[in-house]
Protein backbone atom coordinates (compact mmCIF):
# COMPACT_ATOMS: atom_id res chain seq x y z
CA UNK A 1 0.00 0.00 0.00
CA UNK A 2 1.34 3.51 -0.82
CA UNK A 3 2.29 5.44 1.83
CA UNK A 4 0.08 8.65 1.76
CA UNK A 5 1.15 12.50 1.01
CA UNK A 6 0.00 15.37 3.17
CA UNK A 7 0.34 18.49 1.10
CA UNK A 8 0.29 21.39 3.72
CA UNK A 9 -0.35 24.93 2.14
CA UNK A 10 1.25 28.22 2.28
CA UNK A 11 0.07 31.51 3.27
CA UNK A 12 -2.45 32.08 1.42
CA UNK A 13 -4.78 29.60 -0.28
CA UNK A 14 -4.74 26.11 -0.71
CA UNK A 15 -2.24 23.17 -2.14
CA UNK A 16 -3.66 22.26 -5.81
CA UNK A 17 -1.87 19.32 -7.14
CA UNK A 18 -2.90 17.23 -10.39
CA UNK A 19 -2.14 14.30 -12.31
CA UNK A 20 -0.98 12.89 -8.52
CA UNK A 21 -2.24 8.91 -8.94
CA UNK A 22 -0.37 8.29 -5.16
CA UNK A 23 -3.12 8.30 -2.03
CA UNK A 24 -3.00 11.89 -0.95
CA UNK A 25 -4.91 15.02 1.11
CA UNK A 26 -4.80 18.65 0.90
CA UNK A 27 -6.71 19.29 4.61
CA UNK A 28 -7.31 23.31 5.39
CA UNK A 29 -5.44 24.45 8.01
CA UNK A 30 -6.75 26.41 10.93
CA UNK A 31 -8.02 29.76 9.31
CA UNK A 32 -8.53 28.67 5.89
CA UNK A 33 -11.48 26.71 3.89
CA UNK A 34 -13.77 24.59 5.66
CA UNK A 35 -11.83 26.30 9.34
CA UNK A 36 -12.09 29.96 8.11
CA UNK A 37 -13.80 30.73 11.00
CA UNK A 38 -11.53 29.69 13.17
CA UNK A 39 -10.53 32.90 16.20
CA UNK A 40 -7.28 34.45 15.19
CA UNK A 41 -6.11 33.92 18.89
CA UNK A 42 -6.15 30.23 18.14
CA UNK A 43 -3.90 30.43 14.99
CA UNK A 44 -0.09 29.28 15.24
CA UNK A 45 2.16 27.26 13.69
CA UNK A 46 2.63 25.49 16.74
CA UNK A 47 -1.48 24.42 16.28
CA UNK A 48 -1.60 24.10 12.95
CA UNK A 49 1.08 21.01 13.52
CA UNK A 50 -1.80 19.58 16.27
CA UNK A 51 -4.36 20.06 13.56
CA UNK A 52 -2.52 18.29 10.87
CA UNK A 53 -1.45 15.31 13.20
CA UNK A 54 -5.66 14.97 14.41
CA UNK A 55 -5.99 15.05 10.66
CA UNK A 56 -3.91 12.12 9.58
CA UNK A 57 -5.39 10.32 12.77
CA UNK A 58 -8.45 11.08 11.87
CA UNK A 59 -8.20 10.41 7.65
CA UNK A 60 -5.41 7.74 8.06
CA UNK A 61 -5.45 5.76 11.32
CA UNK A 62 -1.97 7.22 12.61
CA UNK A 63 -0.27 5.68 9.96
CA UNK A 64 3.06 7.30 9.09
CA UNK A 65 2.73 9.86 5.95
CA UNK A 66 4.79 11.51 3.67
CA UNK A 67 4.36 15.64 4.09
CA UNK A 68 4.74 17.87 1.53
CA UNK A 69 4.74 21.66 2.72
CA UNK A 70 4.77 24.92 0.62
CA UNK A 71 6.38 28.15 1.99
CA UNK A 72 4.85 28.40 5.67
CA UNK A 73 3.52 25.27 4.90
CA UNK A 74 7.06 24.01 4.66
CA UNK A 75 7.99 25.15 8.27
CA UNK A 76 4.60 23.53 9.45
CA UNK A 77 5.59 19.96 8.12
CA UNK A 78 9.33 19.88 9.47
CA UNK A 79 7.85 21.25 13.30
CA UNK A 80 5.15 18.35 12.87
CA UNK A 81 8.38 15.70 11.75
CA UNK A 82 9.85 17.45 15.03
CA UNK A 83 6.97 17.24 17.41
CA UNK A 84 5.80 13.62 16.05
CA UNK A 85 8.18 11.79 14.34
CA UNK A 86 6.71 8.76 14.11
CA UNK A 87 3.50 10.28 12.07
CA UNK A 88 6.38 11.27 9.15
CA UNK A 89 8.12 9.24 6.42
CA UNK A 90 9.85 11.74 4.00
CA UNK A 91 9.48 15.31 3.84
CA UNK A 92 9.13 17.83 0.53
CA UNK A 93 9.92 20.91 1.99
CA UNK A 94 8.97 23.76 -1.17
CA UNK A 95 10.74 26.57 -0.39
CA UNK A 96 9.49 26.21 3.19
CA UNK A 97 11.44 29.16 5.87
CA UNK A 98 13.92 28.65 7.21
CA UNK A 99 14.55 31.94 8.08
CA UNK A 100 13.17 35.23 9.49
CA UNK A 101 14.57 36.63 5.38
CA UNK A 102 12.21 33.71 4.48
CA UNK A 103 9.42 35.69 6.61
CA UNK A 104 9.75 39.57 4.90
CA UNK A 105 6.02 39.26 3.41
CA UNK A 106 4.74 37.73 6.34
CA UNK A 107 5.87 39.32 8.75
CA UNK A 108 5.12 42.83 7.31
CA UNK A 109 1.75 41.05 7.07
CA UNK A 110 1.59 40.20 10.71
CA UNK A 111 2.56 43.90 11.46
CA UNK A 112 -0.77 45.28 9.84
CA UNK A 113 -3.46 46.46 11.72
CA UNK A 114 -6.54 44.75 11.34
CA UNK A 115 -7.97 47.45 9.26
CA UNK A 116 -4.45 48.00 6.79
CA UNK A 117 -4.68 43.81 6.27
CA UNK A 118 -8.29 44.14 5.23
CA UNK A 119 -7.76 46.22 2.93
CA UNK A 120 -4.96 45.21 1.92
CA UNK A 121 -7.03 41.17 0.77
CA UNK A 122 -9.58 43.45 -0.17
CA UNK A 123 -6.86 45.28 -2.88
CA UNK A 124 -5.72 41.68 -4.02
CA UNK A 125 -9.10 40.40 -4.70
CA UNK A 126 -10.11 43.31 -6.66
CA UNK A 127 -7.11 42.64 -8.99
CA UNK A 128 -5.69 38.91 -8.79
CA UNK A 129 -3.45 39.59 -11.54
CA UNK A 130 -1.69 42.05 -9.88
CA UNK A 131 -1.09 39.40 -6.95
CA UNK A 132 -0.26 36.75 -9.45
CA UNK A 133 2.20 38.86 -11.78
CA UNK A 134 4.62 39.10 -7.75
CA UNK A 135 5.63 36.05 -8.27
CA UNK A 136 3.82 34.49 -12.39
CA UNK A 137 5.45 35.74 -14.86
CA UNK A 138 2.65 35.52 -17.88
CA UNK A 139 -0.86 34.87 -15.94
CA UNK A 140 -2.97 32.14 -17.62
CA UNK A 141 -6.91 32.53 -17.01
CA UNK A 142 -6.33 29.46 -15.61
CA UNK A 143 -4.12 30.76 -13.24
CA UNK A 144 -6.75 33.90 -12.64
CA UNK A 145 -9.63 31.29 -11.38
CA UNK A 146 -7.28 30.01 -9.14
CA UNK A 147 -6.15 32.94 -7.79
CA UNK A 148 -9.56 33.78 -7.16
CA UNK A 149 -10.02 31.43 -5.25
CA UNK A 150 -7.01 31.21 -3.37
CA UNK A 151 -7.60 34.95 -2.22
CA UNK A 152 -11.34 33.89 -0.82
CA UNK A 153 -10.25 31.16 0.91
CA UNK A 154 -8.93 33.15 4.09
CA UNK A 155 -10.09 36.36 5.80
CA UNK A 156 -7.26 38.81 6.72
CA UNK A 157 -7.33 37.95 10.43
CA UNK A 158 -5.98 34.39 9.57
CA UNK A 159 -2.73 36.17 7.69
CA UNK A 160 -2.60 38.39 10.30
CA UNK A 161 -1.89 35.79 13.00
CA UNK A 162 -0.27 33.87 10.54
CA UNK A 163 2.74 36.38 10.05
CA UNK A 164 3.03 36.81 13.57
CA UNK A 165 3.49 33.23 14.78
CA UNK A 166 5.68 32.80 11.91
CA UNK A 167 7.90 35.49 12.93
CA UNK A 168 7.95 34.40 16.56
CA UNK A 169 8.41 30.76 15.38
CA UNK A 170 11.03 31.27 13.10
CA UNK A 171 13.17 33.68 14.54
CA UNK A 172 13.45 31.47 18.25
CA UNK A 173 16.87 30.24 18.52
CA UNK A 174 15.30 27.16 19.16
CA UNK A 175 13.81 26.51 15.72
CA UNK A 176 16.63 25.88 13.37
CA UNK A 177 18.01 23.58 15.95
CA UNK A 178 14.93 21.69 15.65
CA UNK A 179 14.76 22.01 11.60
CA UNK A 180 18.25 20.62 11.72
CA UNK A 181 17.13 17.61 14.03
CA UNK A 182 14.58 16.72 11.31
CA UNK A 183 16.99 16.44 8.69
CA UNK A 184 18.81 13.67 11.23
CA UNK A 185 16.05 11.52 11.23
CA UNK A 186 13.99 12.05 8.00
CA UNK A 187 14.74 12.09 4.12
CA UNK A 188 13.97 15.78 3.55
CA UNK A 189 13.87 16.45 -0.10
CA UNK A 190 13.97 20.94 -1.53
CA UNK A 191 12.10 21.84 -4.31
CA UNK A 192 12.54 25.30 -5.80
CA UNK A 193 11.86 27.66 -8.56
CA UNK A 194 13.99 28.50 -10.93
CA UNK A 195 13.48 32.28 -10.37
CA UNK A 196 12.44 32.21 -6.88
CA UNK A 197 15.89 29.86 -5.35
CA UNK A 198 17.86 32.68 -5.06
CA UNK A 199 16.05 34.15 -2.49
CA UNK A 200 15.30 31.08 -0.72
CA UNK A 201 17.77 31.28 2.67
CA UNK A 202 18.49 27.79 2.94
CA UNK A 203 21.06 27.12 5.24
CA UNK A 204 24.28 25.04 4.05
CA UNK A 205 23.99 22.47 6.52
CA UNK A 206 20.60 21.76 5.00
CA UNK A 207 22.03 21.64 1.29
CA UNK A 208 24.40 18.68 2.89
CA UNK A 209 22.24 16.87 4.87
CA UNK A 210 18.92 17.14 2.36
CA UNK A 211 18.01 13.76 0.47
CA UNK A 212 17.67 15.61 -3.05
CA UNK A 213 17.38 19.68 -4.36
CA UNK A 214 15.13 19.83 -7.11
CA UNK A 215 14.84 23.22 -9.45
CA UNK A 216 11.38 23.31 -11.35
CA UNK A 217 12.64 25.27 -14.41
CA UNK A 218 10.94 28.62 -15.62
CA UNK A 219 9.20 28.91 -12.10
CA UNK A 220 9.41 31.17 -8.84
CA UNK A 221 7.54 30.57 -5.58
CA UNK A 222 4.17 30.05 -6.86
CA UNK A 223 5.43 26.82 -9.01
CA UNK A 224 2.59 24.58 -8.86
CA UNK A 225 0.29 27.34 -10.62
CA UNK A 226 3.10 27.84 -13.22
CA UNK A 227 3.48 24.52 -14.09
CA UNK A 228 1.22 22.19 -12.18
CA UNK A 229 2.50 18.85 -14.35
CA UNK A 230 6.37 19.44 -13.13
CA UNK A 231 5.42 20.50 -9.89
CA UNK A 232 3.46 17.22 -9.23
CA UNK A 233 6.46 14.90 -11.28
CA UNK A 234 9.04 16.36 -8.95
CA UNK A 235 7.05 15.63 -6.30
CA UNK A 236 6.70 11.83 -7.14
CA UNK A 237 10.54 11.56 -8.55
CA UNK A 238 11.55 12.87 -4.44
CA UNK A 239 8.92 10.51 -2.71
CA UNK A 240 8.25 7.33 -4.70
CA UNK A 241 11.14 7.10 -7.33
CA UNK A 242 14.10 7.65 -5.08
CA UNK A 243 15.77 5.36 -3.30
CA UNK A 244 16.43 7.76 0.15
Amino acid sequence: MNTPVIFIHGLIGTLDVIDFDYTHASPDLLGYGADSTAPSHSISLNAQVENVRVFIDRHFDGRSVHVVGHSVGGAIAMLLAHAHPEYVRKIVNVEGNFTLEDAFWSASVGRMTSAEADAMLKGFREDPVAWLSGAVVKPTEKMYETAVRWLGYQPASTLRAMGQSIVATTGNIDYLAAVKSVFERHAVYLIAGERSRGDWNVPEWALEKCADYQTIRQCGHLMMLEDPEAFSATVKQCLFMSNS
